[in-house]
């Protein structure tokens, strides 16, 4: 389980009650998990403003990456230790259940790709499109 007060310290950021709700309800699942999804979860402890500065606070403070879902609606999860909050690390795959619609970070390497002469990569996402284990193993039973 993470620990909030940390994070917030290590990234030089006021401890909230909001601050620290946003991270606890992002940590309780392991799928990525949409603004409108928080909003839900949250209730009224946190209006839909407040929340949308909390996550881009995090993202550029490299506490969260974002991974579009195939809607093209922003889904938020935990960085990786390594990022900070010039660079991100998160260079791994992501996979979108085609059944569920949940987006998971999988501990897998994205392949480095060569630029051409002239083209600089800031990021390189590689995503997956199937059917997570979850859904896979509810329809064998």
């Amino acid at each position: 389980m993470i620990d909030p007060a940390n994070i917030l310290r290590t990234h030089d950021l006021k401890h909230t009650k909001q601050r620290v709700r946003v991270l606890e309800e992002i940590a309780l699942d392991t799928a990525a998990i949409s603004q409108p999804e928080l909003e839900k979860k949250l209730g009224k402890e946190i209006d839909r403003v407040t929340l949308y500065r909390i996550l881009n606070t995090y993202e550029d403070k490299g506490i969260l990456h974002r991974i579009m879902d195939m809607n093209g609606t922003a889904n938020y999860a935990i960085c990786s230790a390594s990022c900070t909050e010039h660079h991100h690390h998160d260079e791994h795959v992501h996979f979108n259940c085609t059944t569920c619609f949940k987006i998971y970070c999988l501990e897998v390497n994205v392949p480095r790709i060569k630029m051409p002469n002239g083209f600089t990569a800031t990021t390189v996402t590689s995503t997956a499109y199937g059917i997570c284990e979850k859904c896979n193993s509810s329809a064998i039973h």
